[in-house]
């Protein structure tokens, strides 16, 4: 999901995926998981008038991310899902990711994409960090256009695939060159697929992110992760009463005591190397004091004032595949330009001040190693690099 994933998403305009006609080029029917959210979904708009988010966050009451998503697989021969998920081919080169560096789920696939080395098989795509009501657009790039799909806004994609796509703009998306068509913005899926179906093209000292004989505990901590924390950050921005914004409140805080104590002990959150569970949570707590501090309201003290949190937060940050990835003049722009239910002024914060990313974590002593048998990858890819002055240095 982009980092947009709202009631946006519910309203069938620009957001980020959250946990969904073929063209001429003979795509399978898509797989559309209904969503856990009753809210209504009304089509895309196609008038002139402004597309503005006014209203699109905060509606009352709980907040309640869709989760509705394109569950198309892209699998290692194209076989469908145990679920029957559609299945596309793994082939490189065919497809590109569109993945906003502001997005903390659009974040995760380019941290996982890094690691397993696949920069030279998956392109990338990467939509600017603001967006009106409708999408993603590519203002960051020459004439505001995406120069290998050659599209203004993602929509544009979607709608390739699905003229009446009734649902969220969401990113990540991850989409077929070829045809210019949406395959999936199942965002949780993709990074696993990355892991398990694309072994033949990972680098050589790829890490295990999501190993076997660890699998059970990985989907148990990213549940509880996703539902407390991932989420539970937007549950409170997005809380349209007192009631609805309490209760987010105290569980956001104790999962996050649940996380410094789990912490306390051990290197990594499950096993003695860095995981998919540890890419999930790292992107929420790289935007925590930079913006769900205080712009979601989650405040009853800064990821910084945790010592094992704080530790671990840079322990991965420092390491190749993570802070390099992280744009926080993006991030920042993103949530305090769109959210104008939250921010209604669009003013951008000056602070935090980042140097403390840097500073040492001491999490060695713990044991493990980032990377288990593996090595860490090379120099971001040319292109791909954080802007200066947008990252911690």
């Amino acid at each position: 999901m982009s980092e947009k994933t709202s009631t946006v998403e519910a309203h069938g305009r620009g957001r980020h995926a959250g946990e969904p006609q073929g063209t001429e080029f003979h795509i399978a029917e898509p797989r559309i998981r209904e969503p856990d959210s009753k809210e209504p979904h009304s089509k895309e708009s196609h008038s002139k008038e402004s597309h503005s988010t006014k209203g699109a966050y905060v509606t009352g009451g709980e907040f309640n991310r869709d989760t509705s998503y394109i569950e198309d697989r892209i699998t290692r021969d194209g076989t469908p899902g145990p679920n029957g998920e559609p299945g596309w081919p793994v082939e490189p080169g065919r497809y590109r990711l569109i993945a906003a560096r502001a997005c903390p789920w659009a974040n995760r696939t380019v941290i996982v994409r890094r690691l397993l080395g696949l920069e030279d098989v998956i392109s990338l795509g990467q939509p600017g960090p603001t967006h009106d009501a409708r999408s993603w657009t590519f203002d960051l790039d020459t004439g505001g256009k995406d120069p290998v799909l050659g599209i203004e806004r993602l929509q544009q994609a979607y709608f390739r695939r699905f003229p009446d796509y009734p649902r969220g703009i969401t990113v990540p998306a991850v989409v077929d060159i070829a045809s210019g068509a949406v395959v999936t913005n199942n965002y949780p899926q993709i990074t696993l697929d990355f892991s398990t179906e694309w072994t033949d093209f990972h680098r050589p000292g790829a890490p295990q992110l999501y190993p076997e004989h660890l699998r059970g505990e990985i989907d148990s901590v990213n549940k509880r992760v996703f539902t407390e924390v991932n989420n539970g950050v937007y549950r409170c921005g997005f809380a349209g009463s007192q009631e609805a914004y309490d209760a987010a409140y105290t569980r956001l805080w104790n999962a996050m005591d649940w996380l410094e104590e789990r912490l306390t002990g051990q290197r990594y959150l499950v096993g003695d190397s860095m995981t998919e569970a540890d890419v999930r949570l790292f992107t929420t707590l790289a935007r925590f004091d930079a913006v769900y501090h205080g712009h979601f309201k989650c405040n009853r003290n800064k990821l910084s004032e945790m010592p094992a949190l704080w530790g671990y937060a840079r322990d991965l940050f420092q390491t190749p595949g993570f802070g390099d990835t992280i744009d926080f003049v993006q991030i920042k722009q993103h949530y305090y330009i769109v959210h104008e239910d939250i921010n209604p002024t669009q003013i951008v914060p000056a602070g935090p001040e980042l140097s403390g990313w840097l500073s040492d974590h001491g999490r060695e002593s713990l044991g493990g190693s980032p990377f288990g048998d593996g090595t860490p990858p090379g120099p971001v890819k040319a292109g791909e690099e954080v802007a200066a002055g947008h990252g911690a240095g």
